[in-house]
């Protein structure tokens, strides 16, 4: 009897048949592989393919780009706002740092003319510094910061690295009040460089303009000439620079010449000034010069063996010892007996 014969299972031959089209699949894909990688044959398709995805990648990330957008709008704001904040309050610190380091370095300058002054001067001079100023119509004053208890006194002069300035009015304890030279009350005598020409130079209430009146019409008097202390009247000390002539005209009842000058001394700039301490004068007449000769070992040597000669009308120590006797011609005495 003959056995039935047994039909294969569809499964298997399925299996068998996908697992041959896959590796169909994939050598054509190594194929291309190999052919585009030598010969870029699929540049194009992929480059087309890549254009008409990119929309889809797009569609895709919007959700996420503009939850980010939105996060970014509501929490970054506060954070921008701060930072903001942070940098104005450093830009300003390093701006009030970098005007504090001009003032220093302007203040230093100052400074080191003062000393320079000091040194050329030569003179016994006290440093102070400015706390008030007052420069108006009515009066042009300054408070400086140091009074009686350091030694300030009604009188002294006032300069500063450029001239005088004016001189103390009032003694605190330990301020003073210095009226300057542009002061209507003030006035201080002054000669011209150039030609030698004194006057008196009067405040005019401006704080640049000084006036010099009663200059005579045939005067030489033009404008650039430096005026500086004549030392006249004993308060200022002569040479110091007082101002420069700025215009020479009549006044105004037309007898004499009036020029005005502008002050030498920085008034509405300085911020340190200069005492003059009073130069003791000299009393009496002056000391005699000391006298030229050996050195006393010398002197007291050549003593020693010569003996000091007789002065006329004086007698000899011989004629001495001899008493009341008759005097020869060659100075010799004989005792009487």
């Amino acid at each position: 009897m003959a056995l039935p014969h047994k039909e294969s299972s569809p499964i298997f031959a399925d299996a068998a048949v996908g697992t041959l089209r896959l590796m169909g699949y994939l050598a054509l894909a190594c194929v291309l592989m190999v052919l585009d990688h030598r010969n870029d044959w699929l540049h194009r398709a992929r480059y087309a393919a890549s254009v008409a995805v990119e929309p889809i990648y797009r569609a895709a990330a919007w959700p996420g780009e503009a939850v980010h957008n939105l996060r970014t709008a509501f929490t970054g704001h506060g954070e921008l706002v701060d930072e903001n904040r942070h940098l104005r309050e450093a830009l300003l610190l390093a701006q009030a740092r970098l005007n504090r380091m001009n003032a220093i370095a302007a203040q230093n300058t100052r400074l080191k003319q003062l000393l320079d002054t000091r040194r050329m001067l030569g003179m016994d001079v006290q440093l102070a510094r400015l706390i008030d100023v007052d420069l108006g119509p009515a009066r042009n004053r300054v408070v400086i910061d140091a009074g009686a208890r350091e030694g300030v006194h009604v009188g002294q002069v006032v300069i500063d690295a450029h001239g005088v300035m004016g001189q103390v009015v009032e003694v605190l304890p330990h301020t003073s009040v210095a009226l300057l030279v542009t002061d209507a009350n003030h006035s201080i005598p002054v000669v011209d460089e150039r030609s030698g020409l004194r006057g008196i130079a009067h405040g005019s209430g401006a704080p640049d303009r000084l006036i010099v009146s009663d200059i005579p019409l045939s005067a030489d008097v033009k404008v650039g000439d430096r005026i500086s202390t004549s030392g006249l009247g004993g308060r200022f000390p002569a040479g110091f620079p007082v101002g420069t002539i700025t215009k020479v005209g009549p006044d105004p009842s037309g007898m004499f010449a009036q020029a005005s000058a502008k002050p030498a001394a920085a008034l509405a700039r300085s911020g340190e000034v200069l005492l003059l301490r009073d130069q003791p004068e000299q009393v009496g007449p002056p000391k005699a010069a000391p006298l030229v000769g050996p050195p006393a070992s010398l002197a007291g040597s050549s003593g020693a063996a010569k003996s000091h000669p007789p002065l006329a009308g004086e007698a000899s120590p011989r004629g001495a010892r001899a008493g009341a006797g008759h005097r020869l011609p060659d100075g010799e005495a004989v005792s009487q007996r």
